[in-house]
């Protein structure tokens, strides 16, 4: 059997993997429909004519729906680059559309080289593309050095803090030396930044390889599933691509913070049946996509032109060894997945809420069942968010939490009831009755992300501004729940609406940090960074996007007020437990009961904390727009201390350990729009 893979090749693994005791490489290709396939080698220097071809014999170098072969190194000298052409029906009726004249790259490469003339549109017009199609790079060895790397876990301290590599250091005010801005090396850079503010781990904007000519910046249309951005490396080679994103990893494990990627699954950068054919579709359109009835058309669940058929096991298995590749080869610790409901759906499109097979597959790989896994439970036709996503372990990014309190601290009536809930862990999405069993921290709680407003324009704006984006203002969302404190935007804004600005920031990141759940914010809310009211900057390269470090300086007593804030969560595990708080929590208002009436605006609650051997805290929150006194409902006033109360000036903002002011009274005048945190040691 040996001595036939060794003339023959295998089917398995798919991609191209390197036989150390041959001094060869196999290569393998799944394509059910193809009807000829040529592997096609290429020089360092040379990219429109191959160096080598091998036209594969389907009677010696295909088992199944696999073609392969194998290849000597000495057969292949000179070569670093590797593609296909192959041939099929082109009957887009039938669904098939193979055109022998593209040059298309291996799903599995694990980096993907672009030469100087690549081109979009020769991708999309007929005809052959040679010399200006991505090419697969043969690599034997990364030669990466793990040596040391440990994988950080975090529990009730887990923050989570969502960022784009590019974005985060790409001005000239961050810090960073130029060549290294904008890239995994200059997020290094920040690692101490990072831990001055005291996250545990950071949740990365897709990082798979991306079409740089499709014009999307936040990099949710992949190239690849299995070989990180170029553009977001200093280096230029791929081999010193993928160990500078492996550097980077290691130099954050290292500071006990955990690696997130935002993972896309659910489409490709070929878009719809007018987007371009740079691989999937030549290789295997039928297998790939989920296609209309009449075959041709493509179903658009995603919103970006194509839906990628998870129905299909050799899809399934694409993103399994995907997931797999990215946690041994690159040592990331989760995945947050875009449009996760999409891994629901059937051949048919329907949707299949009882046992998805990518979504079991995924759960019983070793190595990846154990990683943190995080839903996005919804696309553009289904919303699953809770019980209804059938992954039952994962985590998922809970929407509800960011709309009602968005809707409470702006101050709109009937939302102290939603508020609770949202606060003690959403346990109406998430039950822990004994048929679900869910945990508190599986809600993943935000009140922004890079799909909406930023933190400061939640109170900034009262409409969106997205004309730069060239859609006429007519793209991102309308239902913003957004507030902007009595000033539109941020021209000459008088003293007295910033103030009120700053303080509805420290109301959200109370909310946020004192709720049951795992919470995350995005990159630049802790300085109050802008993207001047765009709402939805998807393709804004540039400063929209960038964050401003000139921020942090003017905005010092927000960074503080978030740092505190994070480490006070920390040193509390009794506020992000693994079970809801239960008979823990007593729920007040102004006085000894909370007003759940639809005018009410006011909450109050004391958390026990003896059960987790932690202090008593006692929460009250003020969403009227008048000063009210709260009545503390528990305990003698020398036993409580207050923490916070954002309607003061900083330093009074929130007080350091140890520095905590005693009260003289039960009896507490809040602000208007304010609130205040009390511990009982």
């Amino acid at each position: 059997m040996d001595q036939w893979y060794s003339t023959e090749g295998s089917p398995a693994p798919l991609g191209v993997t390197w036989i150390g005791e041959e001094e060869a490489f196999n290569v393998a290709l799944y394509s059910k429909y193809a009807t000829d396939v040529t592997l096609l080698l290429f020089s360092s220097n040379e990219y429109f004519e191959p160096l080598h071809e091998y036209r594969l014999n389907p009677l010696n170098n295909k088992s199944g729906r696999v073609w392969h072969c194998r290849l000597k190194t000495a057969a292949i000298s000179g070569a670093r680059y590797y593609a296909y052409r192959v041939a099929g029906a082109n009957e887009p009726g039938a669904g098939h559309r193979f055109d022998d004249g593209k040059i298309l790259f291996d799903p599995y490469a694990g980096a993907l080289f672009r030469p100087p003339h690549f081109s979009r549109e020769a991708a999309r017009i007929p005809g052959s593309n040679a010399g200006r199609a991505p090419l697969g790079a043969i690599v034997a060895d990364h030669g990466f050095d793990w040596t040391g790397d440990r994988r950080p876990v975090h529990t009730s301290d887990t923050v989570i803090y969502e960022m784009h590599v590019r974005g985060f250091t790409m001005r000239a005010n961050s810090g960073v030396p130029t060549e290294q801005r904008g890239t995994y090396a200059g997020l290094i850079q920040k690692i101490p930044y990072l831990k001055e503010l005291g996250i545990t781990a950071i949740e990365l904007l897709p990082v798979f390889q991306q079409d740089a000519q499709e014009g999307s910046y936040w990099g949710y249309m992949p190239l690849n599933f299995f070989s990180p951005h170029h553009e977001y490396a200093v280096a230029q080679s791929s081999k010193e691509v993928g160990n500078e994103f492996r550097g980077m990893v290691k130099a954050l494990h290292a500071a006990e913070i955990e690696v997130i990627l935002d993972a896309v699954y659910n489409h490709t950068a070929e878009g719809d049946e007018k987007g371009p054919t740079y691989s999937y579709r030549g290789i295997d359109n039928n297998t790939y996509y989920l296609l209309q009835p009449d075959g041709t058309h493509y179903r658009n669940d995603t919103g970006a032109g194509n839906t990628l058929n998870v129905a299909n096991r050799y899809v399934r298995k694409m993103i399994v060894d995907s997931l797999s590749f990215w946690v041994t080869e690159m040592h990331v610790d989760g995945f947050r997945f875009d449009l996760a409901s999409i891994f629901t759906r059937n051949e048919d499109g329907s949707v299949d809420l009882y046992d998805p097979p990518v979504i079991a597959e995924i759960g019983e790989s070793p190595g990846l069942g154990a990683r943190r896994l995080i839903a996005e439970a919804w696309d553009l036709s289904s919303y699953e968010l809770g019980r209804s996503f059938p992954g039952l372990p994962w985590l998922q990014w809970n929407g509800k939490f960011r709309d009602d309190l968005r809707a409470f601290v702006k101050g709109n009536p009937g939302m102290v009831p939603a508020a609770m809930t949202r606060i003690y862990g959403s346990n109406d999405l998430f039950p822990d009755d004994i048929m679900n069993a869910y945990h508190a921290y599986q809600s993943v709680n935000f009140i922004t992300c890079h799909d909406g407003f930023s933190l400061y324009d939640l109170v900034s704006y009262n409409q969106k501004h997205n004309e730069a984006n060239g859609h006429h203002n007519t793209d991102g969302s309308d239902y913003n729940q957004s507030w902007n404190c009595g000033w539109e935007g941020d021209e000459n804004v008088p003293a007295e609406v910033m103030n009120l600005r700053k303080r509805q920031v420290k109301n959200f990141c109370c909310l946020l940090f004192l709720s049951n759940g795992t919470p995350m914010f995005c990159a630049g809310d802790e300085f109050m960074n802008t993207q001047k009211g765009n709402n939805n900057p998807y393709n804004q390269d540039n400063e929209t996007t960038w964050l401003d470090w000139d921020l942090l300086g003017r905005n010092q007593d927000v960074f503080r007020f978030f740092k505190h804030m994070i480490a006070f969560r920390k040193a509390h595990p009794s506020l992000g437990r693994s079970r809801f708080w239960r008979d823990d929590v007593r729920w007040y208002g102004v006085g000894e009961a909370p007003d759940l009436s639809f005018d009410s605006h006011t909450l109050a609650f004391c958390l026990h904390g003896a059960s987790q051997n932690d202090d008593d805290i006692y929460v009250m929150i003020n969403a009227y727009w008048q000063a009210l006194t709260f009545v503390v409902q528990e305990g003698k006033p020398q036993e409580w201390f207050r923490v916070v109360d954002t309607s003061l000036a900083t330093p009074a903002d929130i007080c350091e350990q140890a520095t905590e002011q005693r009260l003289e009274s039960l009896d507490y005048r809040l602000g208007p729009r304010s609130t205040v945190v009390l511990i009982r040691r």
